[in-house]
């Protein structure tokens, strides 16, 4: 089975951020072009690009599009979300060049919605960000840019999703992003058992190459790569050496 390291770059205002914990309040804003930065990790040797309009995630409209667009010009695969509530939203993304979309709140809100996209565009087009927090003994799924709480569990709804040929799935542990306080291994692990004809990328908390054979090893077949790379704790050329 292949394995992917993909770097990220979320996009608040049309600048390069990173949020602690989905806290828009905890913000860092980093000193560099976003467009820049894609090349650089395309020079790296990177074959896809994970995109996130954080406006779009909490006001529900993509408003980061002419940055993901001109990013898409450059040639990188990329998956990309932030805002996408209907059809004219998917369809403008892979009108900018975005190669799978990221369907993250209408995911959890609307599946049968999903459904009818995965059957009538194919299951490449899209990755599912079912990204989640444990409590009460079970995978919470907060959406709307995580300040809203769901009554679908992961659960229940990554299964939902395999039986009807989801093939690419992205979960975040919320406690641990932006933490650097590496992968939560026993999510990837449960989501290997759960849902094992699904490609399920790692996301929240990579602090070291270390982490992230780790979570190849749990059973991951991707991991998303943000505040690690900007703040140089590894090059991401040797990540992708993992």
């Amino acid at each position: 089975m292949s394995f992917t390291v993909i770097p990220a770059i979320d996009l608040r205002a049309g600048r390069v951020v990173r949020l602690k914990q989905g806290d828009y309040a905890q913000q860092t804003t980093y000193d560099v072009d976003p467009r820049s930065l894609a090349h650089d990790y395309a020079q790296a040797g990177a074959q896809w690009l994970h995109l996130v309009d954080l406006d779009g995630a909490r006001g529900g409209s993509l408003e980061n599009l002419e940055v993901i667009e001109a990013i898409a010009r450059d040639g990188m695969r990329i998956q990309a979300g932030g805002g996408v509530r209907s059809e004219a939203d998917v369809q403008r993304l892979l009108g900018a060049g975005v190669s799978r979309v990221v369907l993250g709140s209408l995911a959890i809100r609307e599946p049968e919605t999903v459904e009818g996209w995965l059957a009538l565009r194919g299951a490449e087009k899209f990755t599912l960000a079912l990204d989640t927090l444990h409590r009460d003994g079970a995978w919470t799924l907060p959406s709307a840019g995580w300040t809203e709480t769901e009554s679908r569990t992961l659960d229940d709804l990554a299964p939902w999703y395999a039986a009807r040929g989801a093939t690419h799935l992205l979960c975040t542990d919320i406690d641990r992003d932006g933490m650097l306080a590496g992968f939560n291994l026993d999510l990837y692990r449960y989501l290997a058992s759960a849902v094992p004809t699904m490609a399920v990328q790692a996301s929240g908390g990579v602090r070291s190459l270390d982490d992230i054979r780790a979570a190849r090893d749990a059973g991951a077949r991707g991991v998303i790569l943000g505040r690690a790379l900007l703040e140089g704790r590894f090059s991401l050329k040797d990540a992708l050496a993992c």
